[in-house]
């Protein structure tokens, strides 16, 4: 008996410090900030200045919509003012958040992924939940004290709403959409013969890229009289892995965060992508360039592309990379991606959204809200879309007059109504139901990046002549898996919070919390083996 109670009053002792050091534990990882609650009203008497860090590919048009939209937001809030930075890319603004969190010095608004989204969460109070926010009546979309014309939550498009949402909650509002696009030169396709149907097929493409992969014997290409051809060009392996899988029924991830990528399906396809870049007939954007200018130069049949790029797309582009005397007059047709199933046509919805980063200040965080919310006033969202084959992200704009007006436009001119850019903006207006979104959790973009990884590994293994067989593809598979670490995702980690290691004193308390369970159970074993032997003799 004394030995139990020893050994319970260690384990008393260790509770006792247990419960004194799990705050500090929980708080591993974080700068302690509180959970922003909504402030009951706007303190319009002190002055804000935030930061907004969005992306931009060189288009001044957009950096001007940028501009005017801040211009517009600070005339209506004198009292907040914005200051803008520009990145080249998302992976840049991605990285750049990761490391300013550790700094505390995260922006207030960010343009992002929700897979980028998904691993600022694993800070405690990094990146505000906008569930409310969404509906709030005084400061919510469209509120009562809103001093601009914000849409309604109901004037947003649901979808896009939905695809804001990491695990239980949303902490993003939708900035743009687009989708993939096949951009089509029809003059070599009818010159090989065949006719361009409504939906492709993945069976089509490939056959029609075989035959414009065949050469003479001089190594001219009679489908275009050069000598240089690559019949299809995929910008995105990435998205090029997911849909296919996403149309045949293969695994990828799903809501538990459980990486299923690495299948028979995914193995199949693989097989059938060095198939065609043996012949010549497929290639990617890593290994040869931008597809546009292939297509430009009558040098790409097909090119898969993002409706957010059609101004680079066909003669008479706004945007192109090579010299004008390069360009190849042809008619551009545009269609959605091939598919498996075209009665069931299914594509990727992308584009980015705006998160709101947390702050000590709720007043700040709030005068950060109304500039995110602020982008999507009409002003902005239509300005924003007519730039690229991009569409708004609200209803109230998609229904507009001045915005059905631009779309009635399509070819009027090479510029503002350029047609193939207004024809990939109708695409994903007529597609929006037939659009999907990979789950989203701490790991997700790093499996996005070994699914297009996959497909370009074994293009690359093709044209240096190596041998795709089932050896290959066996440590294909672990190579990716351990290059992005993917094997250190536990399945089930959507929303959760990944604390890091756990610190030292945690884990000694820890571990003499169960040698006193261990001393207890020894304790116990004693006594009733005394008893026992007491009631033997």
């Amino acid at each position: 008996m004394i030995r139990i109670k020893k050994a319970a009053a260690l384990l008393a002792a260790a509770l006792t410090l247990l419960t004194a050091a799990l705050p500090l534990a929980g708080c591993h990882g974080s700068k302690g900030l509180p959970e922003f609650v909504i402030p009951q009203e706007f303190d319009s008497s002190r002055s804000y200045e935030i930061t907004f860090w969005a992306k931009n590919d060189t288009n001044k048009t957009q950096v001007r919509i940028y501009n005017k939209a801040i211009e517009d937001f600070e005339s209506a809030y004198p009292n907040i003012k914005v200051n803008l930075r520009l990145y080249t890319d998302y992976g840049k603004i991605y990285n750049d958040v990761i490391t300013n969190i550790s700094t505390g010095t995260t922006p207030n608004v960010c343009i992002s992924y929700p897979d980028h989204i998904a691993t600022y969460l694993t800070g405690t109070n990094i990146v505000v939940p906008l569930d409310e926010l969404y509906v709030d009546a005084n400061y919510g979309l469209g509120g009562s004290r809103v001093l601009f014309d914000a849409p309604k939550f109901d004037e947003v498009v649901p979808q896009y709403i939905e695809e804001c949402r990491i695990g239980e909650r949303h902490y993003a509002l939708p900035f743009m959409r687009s989708t993939e696009a096949c951009y089509i030169n029809k003059d070599l396709v009818e010159k090989l013969g065949y006719e361009i149907p409504d939906v492709l097929t993945w069976d089509w493409i490939w056959e029609v890229s075989e035959a414009a992969a065949r050469r003479d014997a001089d190594g001219t290409y009679p489908v275009n009289g050069q000598k240089v051809m690559i019949p299809f060009i995929y910008k995105s392996t990435d998205n090029m892995m997911i849909q296919m899988l996403r149309q045949s029924g293969g695994g990828y991830s799903n809501e538990d965060g459980e990486i299923l990528l690495f299948n028979d399906r995914t193995k199949e396809l693989l097989y059938g992508v060095a198939d065609h870049v043996r012949t010549g007939a497929f290639s990617t954007f890593k290994i040869s360039s931008y597809p546009g200018n292939f297509l430009n130069a009558g040098q790409c049949v097909f090119a898969i592309d993002s409706t957010a790029g059609a101004t680079w797309m066909g003669t008479d582009a706004v945007h192109h990379d090579i010299a004008s005397d390069k360009i190849v007059r042809f008619e551009t047709v545009v269609r959605p991606i091939p598919q498996f199933d075209p009665e069931h046509p299914q594509m990727i919805s992308q584009g980015p959204s705006v998160c709101v980063f947390n702050k000590k200040d709720p007043q700040e965080v709030l005068a950060s809200w109304l500039f995110a919310q602020f982008l999507l006033t009409n002003g902005v969202q239509i300005a924003y879309s007519q730039t690229e084959g991009y569409i708004p992200v609200t209803k109230k704009a998609q229904e507009s007059a001045e915005y059905k007006e631009y779309l009635a436009m399509e070819g009027a001119d090479n510029d503002l109504h350029y047609s193939v850019k207004i024809q990939a903006a109708k695409l994903l207006l007529d597609n929006i139901g037939n659009t999907f979104i990979t789950p989203v959790f701490n790991g997700s973009a790093s499996l996005r990046d070994a699914a297009g990884t996959l497909i370009e590994n074994v293009a690359r293994s093709v044209r240096r002549k190596e041998n795709v067989d089932e050896a290959y593809m066996s440590k294909l598979y672990s190579d990716v898996i351990s290059l992005y670490r993917l094997n250190q995702l536990s399945s089930g980690s959507v929303g959760k919070k990944d604390l890091g290691k756990l610190p030292a004193t945690s884990a000694a308390l820890l571990s003499a919390l169960a040698a006193a369970w261990a001393a207890i159970g020894a304790a116990y074993a004693v006594s009733v083996i005394k008893k026992k032997r007491g009631k033997e003799r």
